[in-house]
């Protein structure tokens, strides 16, 4: 796994699988740091987001029309038109097609994964937002968008949805959780 920084948003790059990108307008910054990392623009497949907020999905569209496909898990369908109202706002032409995606049954994401020699699974951690995916490696490193960490808990603690996200991730071997905008967390 290879952390990309050229933005405010952490992406990630493991095996053809670009994990998240940065706002709009971040593309040539995305080049010079995939170059950087000896990552040709052509060894990226496919491109997923951990949500489709602004801040993960900005360089979707300019990848999508390098060939770059996007994987939509199930969870997500309804919410990638999420930030459109917010592109269009800011004049941005800015549109995600997904009838040029490949939509991904969450059930699925192992065999999918799997095809990339990508050992991990994908889960819905909707306490963030409903449309939320974490991508946990089985070599116990979790990738997990914008879920608040595991020691914010005890200051969330009406946050049912927090708690259920991170009982759920603690059922695997996780040692290490990769956020999108901290750096990593060691889990004891």
């Amino acid at each position: 796994m290879i952390k990309l920084k050229y933005g405010n948003t952490n992406t990630f790059y493991i095996n053809g699988l670009l994990i998240d990108t940065d706002y709009i307008g971040t593309i040539n910054n995305f080049y010079k740091c995939i170059k950087l990392n000896n990552i040709n623009i052509n060894d990226i497949k496919y491109v997923i987001a951990t949500h489709y907020h602004p801040d993960h999905i900005g360089l979707i569209p300019n990848l999508m029309k390098l060939g770059i496909k996007l994987i939509i898990i199930d969870v997500q369908k309804d919410y990638i038109h999420f930030s459109d109202n917010i592109f269009k706002k800011d004049n941005y032409d800015y549109y995600i097609n997904e009838e040029d995606a490949l939509i991904l049954d969450i059930n699925n994401s192992r065999e999918f994964l799997k095809s990339l020699n990508i050992d991990g699974c994908i889960i819905h951690t909707p306490s963030h937002s409903n449309d939320s995916i974490s991508i946990i490696l089985d070599n116990g490193s979790i990738i997990v968008g914008d879920l608040e960490p595991l020691s914010y808990i005890d200051i969330y603690k009406d946050n049912i949805k927090l708690k259920n996200d991170w009982d759920n991730i603690l059922k695997h071997n996780i040692k290490c959780v990769y956020f999108a905008h901290h750096g990593e967390e060691k889990v004891k």
